[in-house]
C-alpha cells in the first residue's frame, strides 16, 4: 500500500518500465520505490484496464485520481472523528501559549479511547499537509501584519484632462486571522505607504506586535540579509504606534507568502468586481473597494472551514492586538542643516531660522518638522523644539539657547534699563530715561545706559546716584558726563558748580571704560 505521495512523473516512469517487461526488483531499484508500493500501483494499473499508451495520455490530475486517491485507505470512524476536530484545533493553535500538547490533553480527556499523542500529532500533520501542500508557518494571534503592493495597478480618468491615471494598490493581512485590508493610493512613496499602513491599523482596530514589509524603499532604505537599514520616517511611525518592523528577507518568498497569497485573492475577489467599472478619482476607487468588495472577502468562509476571516479575527486575534494611540501619526519631513555662528539652524522649506543651544554651533543637525512643530536632533537626541513659523527670513529664538553674553544682549530693551535704573534710585532712573529719550531710536542709547549702570560695580550705588543728580543739574544726558564727574570727584562736592567743568561734554567724548 502506498503510504506517501510520489510524483506523477515517477508513476509514469515505473509503469513504463513495467510495460516493457522489466522485473519488479529492477523497477524498484531504478524507480526508487519500495516493492510493496510498486505492487500497489501495478495492481491499480491492471485493474484500470488501460494500456500504458492510454494511461500516458491522462493528465496528472486524472492520474492522481486513478492511483493516489485509489491507493489511500479510507478513514475509519475514529479517524474521521479526530479529523473533524482539526479545523477547530488549528484555529486554537493561533492563540498565544497554545500548544499541540495542550490540545492533545484536552482531546484525550473528552475522548479517552482516542489516539495517543504520537498518533494525534501524526494525523494532525497529515491533515495539515493535505490542507496546506507547501510548508506552513504557524502564526500567533496579534503577532504580525504583512504588507505589500499588488503588481497590477488600477486606473481612473482625470475629469479635467481626460488622462488615464495609474494608482497603486496596498494590501495588508494579519498572520493569524488572515483579516485583509486593501486601499488604492497615489504612489508607493513613504507618505502614501505610511498613510495606508495607518489606515490598515485603524481598520483592524488594534496594533500587532510586528509589521512585515517587503523590501520597499518606503520602509527599508538598504536591504540586508542580517541587518537591513530602515527608513527613518517609517521607524518614527512604528514608534508612534508601538510595533516592531521585521522586513522580509530578500529572495525568501516564504517570509511574505501570506501577503502574496492575499494579493492573489485580491485579484480574484476584488479586481474582478472593479474590472467593468469606470472611476473618475482615487476616492471613487476606494469607495468601491470598501463599500462591499473588501467586506465580502473578509466575511466569506475560508476554504474548507465554516468560519470567515472576520469571525476568526473577532474570536481569536482581536484580544491580542494592542490598543491604538489616542492621536494619529503626524507625518514628519526631514532636513539636515549646519548650525550657524549665531546659534540657529536654517530650514529651507520656509526660509526660517530656529535656535539650538549655543554649544552645537558648527554641528550638523537633523530637523524633523510638520506644519505645527519643528524638532531638532543631534546624535539621536532632541536638542530643541519650536512652533512652525510662516515668516520667511526671520528668527525663532529660545533665550535659554543663547550664551550668557548673547542672552543678555538679546534681552536689551528700554523697559529693562529703566527698571534696573529705578531699582538703584529715582534720579538714576530719570537720567537713564533722559538718555533713551534723547536718541532718535532707543537702541542707540543701549550701550550708554549699560555703561552708566555698570558704574555701580566700580564706585557703588551712592556715588552713581550723586553723579546722576549732578548731571541732571547740568542738563547733559550721556555716558561721558557721568564718567567725567566720577573721575574728577565732582560727585563728592555738594555744590553744583558747572564752571568746574573744563571742557564741554557731548556724545563724542567717551571715557576709557567705554572701549573695555
Amino acid at each position: 500500500m502506498a503510504n506517501y505521495r510520489i510524483d506523477m512523473s515517477k508513476i509514469r516512469y515505473i509503469l513504463r518500465l513495467y510495460s516493457q517487461g522489466r522485473s519488479k526488483l529492477q523497477i524498484s531499484m531504478h524507480g526508487g520505490v519500495s516493492r510493496n508500493t510498486l505492487k500497489t500501483y501495478i495492481k491499480l494499473f491492471e485493474q484500470s484496464g488501460l494500456s500504458y499508451s492510454q494511461l500516458d495520455e491522462l493528465t496528472d490530475k486524472d492520474l492522481e485520481q486513478l492511483f493516489i486517491k485509489s491507493a489511500e485507505k479510507p478513514l475509519n470512524a475514529k479517524q474521521k472523528q479526530l479529523f473533524n476536530l482539526f479545523p477547530d484545533y488549528e484555529k486554537q493553535l493561533k492563540r498565544k501559549g497554545m500548544t499541540r500538547q495542550i490540545l492533545w490533553e484536552d482531546y484525550h480527556k473528552s475522548h479517552p479511547e482516542g489516539f495517543r499523542r504520537s498518533q494525534f500529532n501524526h494525523y494532525f500533520k497529515q491533515w495539515k499537509a493535505h490542507r496546506h501542500p507547501t510548508m506552513h508557518i504557524e502564526h500567533k494571534a496579534g503577532d504580525k501584519m504583512y504588507v505589500d503592493f499588488t503588481g497590477d495597478k488600477l486606473h481612473y480618468i482625470d475629469v479635467q484632462t481626460g488622462e488615464l491615471c495609474t494608482v497603486e494598490v496596498f494590501v495588508s493581512i494579519l498572520g493569524a486571522s488572515q483579516l485583509t485590508y486593501v486601499e488604492a493610493v497615489a504612489s508607493q512613496k513613504k507618505e502614501d505607504f505610511i498613510a495606508a499602513c495607518e489606515s490598515a491599523l485603524h481598520y483592524y482596530g488594534g496594533v500587532p506586535a510586528a509589521l512585515v514589509p517587503d523590501n520597499l524603499k518606503s520602509a527599508v532604505t538598504k536591504s540586508s540579509k542580517y541587518e537591513p537599514t530602515l527608513n527613518e520616517l517609517f521607524e518614527d511611525f512604528a514608534e508612534h504606534y508601538g510595533f516592531t518592523i521585521l522586513p522580509a528577507r530578500a529572495y525568501k518568498p516564504r517570509d511574505k507568502a501570506h501577503v502574496e497569497n492575499a494579493v492573489k485573492i485580491v485579484y480574484q475577489r476584488i479586481y474582478t468586481k472593479l474590472h467593468l467599472q469606470t472611476f473618475y478619482s482615487l476616492q471613487e476607487i476606494n469607495e468601491a473597494i470598501h463599500s462591499s468588495a473588501l467586506e465580502d472577502l473578509n466575511n466569506a468562509p475560508l476554504t474548507g472551514r465554516d468560519y470567515s476571516r472576520r469571525q476568526q479575527y473577532e474570536e481569536v486575534e482581536r484580544q491580542y492586538m494592542s490598543a491604538l494611540p489616542t492621536l494619529k501619526y503626524e507625518f514628519k519631513k526631514i532636513h539636515y542643516a549646519t548650525v550657524g555662528k549665531n546659534g540657529h539652524a536654517y530650514l529651507s522649506e520656509n526660509k526660517h531660522l530656529y535656535s539650538v543651544p549655543y554649544k552645537y554651533i558648527g554641528k550638523k543637525v537633523k530637523i524633523l518638522y510638520t506644519r505645527q512643530t519643528v524638532e531638532i536632533y543631534y546624535d539621536y537626541e532632541r536638542i530643541a523644539i519650536h512652533n512652525w513659523s510662516k515668516a520667511p527670513n526671520a528668527y525663532t529664538t529660545d533665550k535659554d539657547h543663547l550664551a550668557s553674553n548673547h542672552r543678555f544682549v538679546a534681552e536689551w530693551n528700554p523697559d529693562r534699563f529703566r527698571e534696573w535704573a529705578h531699582s538703584i534710585h529715582e534720579d538714576v532712573g530719570l537720567f537713564i530715561h533722559k538718555i533713551l529719550q534723547s536718541k532718535s531710536h532707543p537702541e542707540q542709547g543701549y550701550k550708554s545706559c549699560l555703561g552708566v549702570l555698570n558704574f555701580t560695580k566700580k564706585v557703588g550705588n551712592d556715588r552713581l546716584i550723586k553723579a546722576c543728580q549732578r548731571a541732571l543739574a547740568y542738563g547733559t544726558y550721556n555716558y561721558g558726563i557721568i564718567d567725567h564727574i566720577l573721575k574728577t570727584g565732582l560727585d563728592k562736592n555738594n555744590e553744583a558748580d558747572a564752571e568746574q567743568l573744563q571742557m564741554p561734554l557731548h556724545d563724542n567724548i567717551r571715557g576709557q571704560d567705554y572701549y573695555q
